[in-house]
Parts: structure tokens; sequence; C-alpha cells
């Protein structure tokens, strides 16, 4: 899928989970709801990081261009190493390291792990890449084009900055789920997961599918490409993600975010 599909995939997710956790009896705050369904949205758009095109490479100018290089190697080296004979022969790393559960369980237990150790600074950079990721997917008409890569990174700091200041006020969400001492924020590594799980299942749905059991072997792959019967996928960008998909996550977002606030 696009990145505009992902971002809003993320949303709807994390918004789905909310009406889940209030059901269950773990009511979000709702800074966390806000926070959670922004920061799942921006991870929806990370898995591309090993893809020169997409939003993430160019979304930090040439820091994250130079570290999309880097992943695209990276992922590709990793595809040559445990690839098996069924695997088809590639040139590029795209749709394999970041694209598996095991990257997705990474990242979320790595930016948990940032968020309880570096205290607030920590914190507000989670929130800062993500932020950015959120609105370059979410706003992409208004973000796109370099000229305002600028604007974007000050809405996302001040965004950030502000987001942080609400969850840190006592009962909004610092310690939602995880409430012992020194488990502040240790949720943001949820969203993180959540995000790059959506966008697999995303992937998934389209024609080349997507290797997110890896480096779980099915047959003679080892990075088979799941996802449903041929006849049921789709091409990224083709109307089937713009006109059905991207209005049904809205939907869905909206009911969730009602049933987490209880309204509905």
């Amino acid at each position: 899928m696009m990145g505009p599909a992902h971002s809003l995939s993320g949303a709807a997710a994390w918004l789905g989970v909310g009406a889940a956790a209030a059901a269950f009896g773990y009511p979000m705050p709702w800074p966390v709801l806000l926070v959670g369904s922004l920061v799942c949205a921006g991870a929806a758009l990370a898995p591309d990081l090993d893809h020169k095109a997409a939003t993430i490479s160019r979304a930090f100018g040439p820091v994250s261009r130079w570290v999309c290089e880097i992943v695209d190697k990276l992922s590709y080296a990793v595809y040559k190493a445990t690839r098996k004979p069924g695997d088809a022969r590639r040139t590029g790393g795209h749709r394999t390291l970041t694209h598996t559960w095991l990257w997705a369980v990474l990242i979320g237990v790595g930016s948990s792990v940032v968020a309880i150790t570096c205290g607030r600074w920590g914190v507000l950079g989670i929130l800062f890449v993500h932020m950015v990721l959120a609105i370059e997917g979410l706003l992409w008409r208004a973000a796109r084009g370099s000229s305002s890569d600028v604007l974007v990174w000050l809405l996302a700091a001040t965004s950030a900055w502000i987001l942080a200041g609400m969850l840190d006020k006592p009962g909004q969400g610092a310690y939602w789920l995880f409430s012992d001492p020194g488990q502040a924020y240790m949720w943001l590594g949820l969203p993180v997961v959540l995000g790059a799980l959506v966008h697999d299942i995303g992937d998934a749905l389209t024609v080349s599918g997507c290797p997110v059991l890896w480096p779980i072997p099915i047959g003679r792959k080892r990075w088979y490409p799941v996802g449903p019967p041929k006849v049921l996928r789709f091409r990224a960008g083709s109307w089937v993600e713009l006109r059905v998909l991207m209005p049904v996550f809205m939907l869905l977002g909206g009911v969730g975010g009602a049933a987490a606030l209880n309204f509905i």
C-alpha cells in the first residue's frame, strides 16, 4: 500500500486497541489514545525504510536517505544469507527484513527501552520521529515537496513537546498499563509494534505479498510472501486502496475512537 493508506490503517488500529482496552477494563486516558494513534500512524510508514523512494526516506532529509541506503543494504545481506532454494533471487532489500514480525518486535522493544531509560528527552525523540511520519502520511498533500520539510519538522517538534507535557500530568497516561516505578512510557513501544505489523498486513494484501513470518520457513521458502488468494489482491495505489480501504479505515477509526472514549 501507499503511505497515506498505511498511516490511516495505523491510526485506526490503535483506536481499535483503545476500544478493546476499554472493554477489558484498561481504558486509555484520552492523551494516550491521541498520542498512540499518531505514533502508530507514523510507525506504519517505518518498514519502508528499506526503499529509497518511500515517504520515510525523504522525511528527515539527507539523514533519512543515508539511513535508508544502510537499511536497504543490510536487508539485502540478511536476505541473501538466509534465503532457501525456493526464495527468488533479487537485487535489493525492499520488503524483506523490515517487513517481518521480528523487526516489528525489535523496534517496539527498542522504543520502550529508550522511553524508560532516557527519560523525557527519549520520549520527545520518539514522539518527534513519529509525528514527522504521521504528518507526512496523514497530511500528504500539504506536506508534499521539499520546501515544506522544515515546516513539518517544526510542527512535529511543537506537537511532541505539547503531547509529552499532557502525558506528564498525573493520571494522563505516562504510567498507562505499566504502573510500577521506572515503567513510565513503557507502553510507547506498543503502537510502534502495532504500526509496523499493520504495515506488513497491508502489504500482504497487495500483489507481491509480504514475508511477515520470516524467519519461519514455509516449504522451500524462508521469505514466503504471505497474502490472500491472488484474486483478492490489488496493486499499491489502485482504486481499491484509495476508494475502498481508506474510507473503511477512517470509518473503523472513528468507531474505535468513540468506543474507546465511551461515546458508544
